[in-house]
């Protein structure tokens, strides 16, 4: 796939204003002809710059304003068309400097506004509101032919006050000095502007660019140490610009840090002062590009948010199948866990959790009344390495789109040099699965159904703890949903994850999304002689003409099992079905062979034989499995072993007659 960059703008459109005779159609000509016109038309038609002439590889339109020709409504729609607009005024005219804060800054402004309210037509890829209020401005002194003096202060302090106002140049139309630079800054005020890196008038950072270079820095300490070592910066310039630090180079760097930030370099190491201090260098020369490249290639886009694009790259999902965790994906994320891992022991305390996902916006899941009551968990109630991978296979399977997200926030696209799609894998469908009686999955679904009061949630909550009599007596308040750890499916490890169906009224429908999944689990309880007919209900109703294979389970089997009030009893109602025998379950016996039992169901749908293994005894035919080709293919075996039985007897016969005979 290649390494993902949030793209710049794909064209430049520059509009030049002024007030008549500063010479605006002047610069745009001699920019076109390289030489200056002895012959100036009112207003240059507006001409476009082939992205291979340009700086910045971008094909670049030029605009001309004349208020001969045009209303002030035309150069309304004109600034709002816009990428930036470049304030000419002439060096020797005072008054068209003056009228830079008198009348062409405000009226930009106001047009702006105006756009925002509706009250302008723009082209579709006009900016957005927000972006549109900020215009970005460079003011462009002509004719300093004319002069032998700079207008360069009273321009800077201009900008004090319009922080719109990137850059701005001295030129001259008529000797062609700077006029390919004028172009140069116009196009990277719109590719690489300062105002929402820079805030000129305080001389720092903005905030959100700072939070932006707090997030890489976090990404790019590989070993948590909160320094960048030379490896770590050769990484990062590597990510960055496909190229590696020299050593020389990188020895001037810190020796540039240590002299103006002395907490800048801390054992041969770049600190987070001396990071943001370097950004900020950029800046202050001119060199907007570079951070911008940086920022980009960590999926921010022009107003320094993280671009959908890059959060949420395009994943095509077939009817049918689910998404599971790459293998590259999940070593991602176990090296996630080791760094932030600070203690070594094997799990992440509260803190460790709140340090690790500080890069990203918000926590993906609550640490109290998520993490920890749906994946397993220490003796101490932190989440070790296992329940985390647990934690995020869930995620994938029911929010693909959430884990794309948190990978990327993660810096999954630094690291691993790819977009998120590679930590993604999109299984077969379910159909496949079907005809071929067996799953290719790794990650199941088993939705938990039962009426109130059943167990169901002791049950879910069972799967994550090594001793189920713990839960006992338990009271159990959050509204977590989701359970998930792992069991061994004939020798492979497989996911599975219980989602406890709530119950709210006994003749509530089931919602389709309630009911579909890779094998259910009706719960009813044994003691409790009304519980069973919901239970059967469900089955008839919802289970009994669908190909999802079903385990009826009857809980508190430690106490006195009572009679159901159904037409029939729970084992006569799976005979009836062709199902399992009911599995009764109890916390207090505090075996799991029932989860286990659940995952070899969804792995092989529609093949009971497989199911069947669970059992000591081999009734095969008492439980109704045994289709036409399973009893052909038993028979088949059975007469193969009486075959070789014969065969065994008829030979002992012949050898012992043969040794009488001699």
């Amino acid at each position: 796939m290649g390494q993902y960059t949030v793209s710049t703008r794909k064209n430049v459109r520059i509009l030049l204003v002024g007030d008549a005779g500063v010479g605006k159609t002047s610069l745009i000509l001699s920019l076109v002809s390289e030489e200056y016109p002895e012959e100036v038309p009112p207003r240059a038609e507006e001409i476009t710059i082939p992205a291979n002439v340009t700086p910045e590889q971008v094909p670049t339109s030029i605009v001309d304003f004349s208020s001969v020709e045009q209303t002030e409504e035309t150069l309304g729609l004109e600034i709002n068309k816009a990428h930036v607009v470049c304030i000419v005024y002439a060096v020797d005219d005072d008054d068209s400097l003056d009228r830079i804060t008198s009348h062409w800054l405000p009226f930009i402004r106001s047009k702006c506004n105006a756009s925002v309210d509706g009250d302008a037509e723009t082209e579709p890829e006009t900016e957005a509101a927000g972006e549109c209020l900020r215009k970005p401005i460079v003011l462009v002194g002509n004719k300093v032919d004319l002069i032998d003096y700079s207008t360069m202060d009273s321009v800077l302090a201009i900008m004090e006050d319009f922080p719109e106002i990137e850059s701005c140049v001295e030129c001259s139309a008529k000797t062609l000095h700077n006029i390919s630079e004028m172009f140069y800054y116009a196009q990277k005020a719109v590719l690489h502007p300062t105002s929402p890196l820079y805030m000129m008038e305080d001389q720092e950072l903005t905030p959100a660019c700072k939070k932006s270079l707090v997030r890489i820095f976090k990404i790019c300490d590989i070993d948590g140490d909160n320094l960048l070592n030379d490896y770590e910066l050769n990484l990062f310039q590597r990510r960055c610009f496909n190229t590696p630090l020299q050593p020389q180079i990188l020895d001037e760097v810190k020796a540039v840090i240590q002299k103006n930030v002395p907490d800048g370099i801390y054992n041969d190491a770049v600190t987070l002062k001396g990071f943001l201090f370097l950004h900020c260098l950029f800046i202050q020369r001119g060199r907007n590009e570079t951070t911008w490249a940086v920022l980009r290639r960590f999926g921010y886009n022009d107003q320094l948010e993280m671009c959908q694009e890059y959060l949420r790259p395009p994943l095509k999902i077939p009817p049918g199948s689910s998404t599971e965790l790459s293998h590259r994906g999940q070593q991602f994320l176990i090296a996630v866990f080791e760094r932030y891992d600070r203690d070594g022991d094997g799990a992440l305390s509260p803190e460790e959790h709140k340090m690790l996902f500080s890069v990203c916006p918000a926590s993906p899941w609550s640490y109290s009344t998520d993490i920890r009551k749906s994946c397993p968990i220490n003796d101490n109630g932190w989440v070790t390495l296992h329940g985390w991978l647990c934690r995020w296979t869930l995620m994938t399977l029911i929010d693909v789109v959430k884990t794309m997200e948190y990978l990327a926030y993660l810096g999954f696209n630094v690291h691993e040099n790819d977009s998120q799609l590679a930590a993604i894998h999109v299984t077969r469908e379910r159909r496949i699965d079907l005809a071929k009686r067996q799953s290719s999955r790794s990650v199941y679904k088993c939705h938990v159904i039962g009426p109130n009061g059943s167990g169901k949630t002791g049950l879910c909550r069972g799967f994550l703890v090594d001793d189920m009599q713990k839960l006992i007596g338990k009271e159990f308040k959050t509204n977590v949903v989701h359970c998930i750890n792992s069991v061994q499916v004939y020798g492979q490890e497989k996911h599975l994850i219980l989602r406890d169906i709530d119950v709210r009224h006994a003749l509530d429908p089931l919602q389709p999304q309630e009911v579909n999944c890779d094998v259910a689990c009706l719960v009813y309880d044994s003691s409790n002689p009304r519980s069973f007919e919901y239970v059967a209900r469900i089955y008839i109703k919802y289970y009994a003409e669908s190909k999802i294979p079903v385990m009826i389970v009857g809980t508190k089997c430690d106490m006195d099992e009572r009679r159901q009030d159904y037409l029939m009893q729970p084992a006569e109602f799976c005979d009836k079905y062709k199902l399992l025998p009911p599995h009764l379950f109890s916390l207090k016996t505090n075996k799991k062979e029932l989860y286990t039992k659940l995952a070899t169901m969804a792995a092989f749908p529609r093949f009971q034989a497989a199911w069947i293994l669970f059992y000591k005894h081999s009734h095969l035919r008492q439980f109704g499995h045994m289709t036409e080709e399973h009893k052909l293919l038993w028979k088949a075996g059975l007469g193969v072993a009486a075959a070789t039985m014969i065969g065994f007897i008829v030979l002992k016969t012949l050898n012992v007659g043969g040794s009488h005979s001699r």
